[in-house]
């Protein structure tokens, strides 16, 4: 069996793992010069960082096992300080505490991050009949018809928004919030719904709820690439597919230098907008689907301080800030005191980033890379009190980086899997689908490859190349 990965993120590559782990012959075709996606390690002032993201959740396995099975378990890290902040009513304040992402469980935690009409407001959820959700809703409207709008705004869009750099108006509950949207189904309010569900996983002293790597999260593509390879797989860089279509055998796909592969089966593990251009000939009602799912674009300023310039270091990991604030900065990292690995790189330094750039809001990424350095370091010298005196800096954009989980997405997810049923040995994987982070997206590639391999029939793989055309 011959299977053709196409794009070499994450995804793809937990997909072409579990593959050749199965003794399947895989083709990963990627059309940049290096795999591993939004995974992406640089340096600045000599300081190996990453430069998309930095960390995965722990407490769902499939990216820490992904890890240790490429053999960087020994790698793996917590963070060194877990506390972080808020960036509104014109102060750093400490994250509040007993939420789902935002949703509180009392008021009281959230003194001083709301005023007071914020926080009287949020008892109201128990004197409002039960939550009606029907098959989705915005994560916004619910929350603010039912506990106010000035929480949305302070906390519950920042932290959708540093996982999705979206809206939390827009933001499908059902997709980026399932176990609360189905707890809140069960509840008679909201703050019912985020007691019952943290009761029923409690958080565990000692037990780290994200996890890096030693070197950066963009060590991990890497390693799986090298497991591949050790596998048998064939890695193509700088391979762009430019046509899929079905054969009588199984299927072709055109890469950009003119080959065409013929494989068994394919998984298509690129951006929706570029899964729907592949797919506009086999499947045009999977590719207008495809077509509408959006994306949010964002750029990272990483900056390096010496410490002695510092006159206190920041506290905590990092911040976030709400949008409703006005700021051009929607988060900051500080890696060197997050990322002990990072702090003992260079000790004589100071790394931190900060990321620009919302749905809806992409203009930060048309600025050069000093007026995009001035930004961040103009925000964060207001927000801690930082000098305006790197000794370096670095500037990133990832267009299109990050899917947007609209209300309907679900459904429009199952829709597209269904029109694709029809097509035997193709399988769809990435962050646009069932989740934006690393774990779920190794799940994503693995399901692919599991159902691959449950679905082909075993049998004489067909040449790796044919004519072009053919």
């Amino acid at each position: 069996m011959h299977v053709i990965v196409i794009g070499g993120g994450i995804s793809g590559l937990a997909a072409a793992h579990q593959l050749s782990s199965a003794g399947v012959r895989v083709t990963v075709a990627e059309g940049s010069q290096r795999v591993g996606g939004k995974l992406r390690t640089g340096h600045v002032a000599g300081v190996q960082t990453d430069l998309g993201a930095e960390s995965m959740l722990a407490r769902r396995p499939e990216g820490t096992d992904l890890a240790k099975a490429v053999g960087l378990g020994d790698a793996l890290r917590p963070p060194a300080v877990v506390s972080s902040a808020i960036w509104t009513r014109g102060a750093l304040r400490p994250m509040p505490q007993d939420h789902v992402m935002g949703v509180p469980s009392t008021a009281a935690s959230l003194a001083g991050v709301l005023s007071d009409a914020g926080l009287a407001r949020i008892a109201r959820d128990t004197e409002l009949p039960p939550p009606q959700l029907g098959e989705d809703i915005a994560v916004g409207r619910l929350v603010a018809d039912r506990m106010g709008p000035e929480i949305v705004d302070r906390l519950v869009d920042p932290l959708l928004g540093g996982v999705y750099a979206g809206d939390a108006y827009r933001t499908s509950m059902r997709s980026a919030l399932p176990r609360l949207f189905e707890a809140a189904r069960q509840h008679d309010s909201l703050l019912a719904a985020v007691r019952a569900l943290r009761s029923a996983s409690p958080a565990r002293p000692g037990e780290p709820v994200f996890a890096g790597l030693e070197g950066g999260l963009g060590t991990l593509p890497e390693a799986v690439a090298r497991a591949c390879r050790a596998q048998g797989a064939d890695l193509l860089t700088g391979a762009p597919a430019t046509g899929l279509r079905r054969t009588a055998r199984g299927w072709a796909v055109s890469l950009r230098d003119g080959r065409s592969l013929a494989a068994d089966g394919v998984v298509l593990a690129v951006p929706a907008e570029e899964a729907a251009r592949l797919l506009a000939a086999e499947a045009p009602a999977a590719a207008g689907e495809l077509s509408a799912i959006e994306y949010a674009s964002m750029a990272i300023v990483t900056l390096a301080f010496r410490r002695e310039d510092l006159p206190a270091l920041p506290r905590g990991s990092g911040f976030l800030v709400p949008a409703v604030d006005g700021r051009a900065i929607k988060a900051a990292t500080f890696t060197s005191s997050k990322w002990d690995w990072a702090a003992a790189a260079d000790p004589g330094l100071f790394v931190l980033r900060v990321s620009l750039g919302r749905y809806g809001d992409d203009a930060p990424l048309g600025w050069d890379d000093q007026d995009l350095v001035r930004a961040a370091l103009h925000d964060l010298h207001e927000a801690s009190g930082l000098p305006g005196r790197p000794v370096d800096s670095l500037v990133t954009r990832w267009h299109n980086g990050l899917p947007q989980y609209a209300v309907g997405h679900a459904a429009r997810v199952e829709r597209i899997r269904r029109y694709l049923s029809a097509l035997p040995g193709l399988r769809l994987a990435g962050a646009a689908y069932d989740g934006v982070g690393i774990p779920a997206c190794v799940a994503s590639g693995r399901r692919a490859a599991r159902e691959l391999l449950m679905t082909l029939p075993p049998g004489p793989a067909p040449g790796t190349e044919a004519p072009a055309g053919s």
